[in-house]
């Protein structure tokens, strides 16, 4: 199978590029002691951490989400710098992407601020055209308002010659919503997770995504589509 060589890619943010369940988790459960709720399992944080606080604590918090999200907010910036860890590879990935000219851009529903510190304390912001969190569009992702935020100063338009790349379900629904090429980085999702919102591409690694984006024909290498 052969694409266009991709003029941008938009990348997710938490377990695409960086490793942050664990912080992710113990913020969340932080925040259900103080809600005297019951503590998530990792498992658990791994299967419904998926939408943004202001789509998703409503529906577990009802009319306290807005409390509940101020208690995770000042949890999680508590730690979430000091355990920040890229994935394996994504730095190397990524600095090549940029030194070939394709324009990069996150779009995560982790919230805004947080989100550009996290790039900031990497040293990835020179890598990025635009980082968009949580917040930043009127509706966060699965929507495509964040896409075509992050993709406005590119000047490319959302469509094939954009990949939208992620670890989860939403971010390809979030992809196929703006008319973007749903590509999933990684290979530790559930069976069902993609039952209902498919990648176009998929990739196990860094490796094989940077040479695919490179203009290799699928099927020349190793990524599966």
């Amino acid at each position: 199978m052969s694409l266009p060589t991709p003029r941008a890619i938009l990348f997710d943010w938490d377990n695409t590029l960086v490793d942050s369940w664990g912080t992710i988790h113990e913020a969340l459960n932080f925040l259900m002691r103080a809600m005297e709720k019951p503590e998530w399992t990792l498992a658990e944080t791994r299967e419904k951490v998926r939408l943004s606080l202001r789509e998703a604590f409503p529906l577990h918090f009802g009319e306290r989400w807005e409390k509940a999200r101020d208690i995770y907010l000042e949890r999680f910036r508590a730690i979430h710098l000091e355990r920040l860890t890229a994935l394996p590879g994504r730095e190397i990935m990524l600095r090549g992407l940029h030194e070939h000219g394709i324009y990069l851009g996150v779009v995560s529903n982790k919230t805004g601020g947080l989100l550009r510190r996290e790039v900031a304390q990497l040293g990835w912001a020179e890598l990025f055209g635009s980082v968009v969190g949580a917040g930043d569009a009127p509706i966060d992702k699965p929507a495509s308002d964040p896409v075509h935020l992050a993709l406005k100063p590119s000047g490319v338009a959302a469509g094939g010659d954009v990949w939208f790349v992620g670890d989860t379900a939403v971010d390809m629904e979030c992809a196929l919503a703006s008319g973007c090429v749903p590509v999933r980085l990684g290979d530790d999702a559930g069976p069902d997770e993609f039952r209902h919102f498919p990648p176009q591409l998929s990739f196990t690694d860094h490796e094989t995504l940077f040479h695919a984006a490179k203009g290799l024909r699928f099927g020349d290498s190793s990524p599966s589509s």
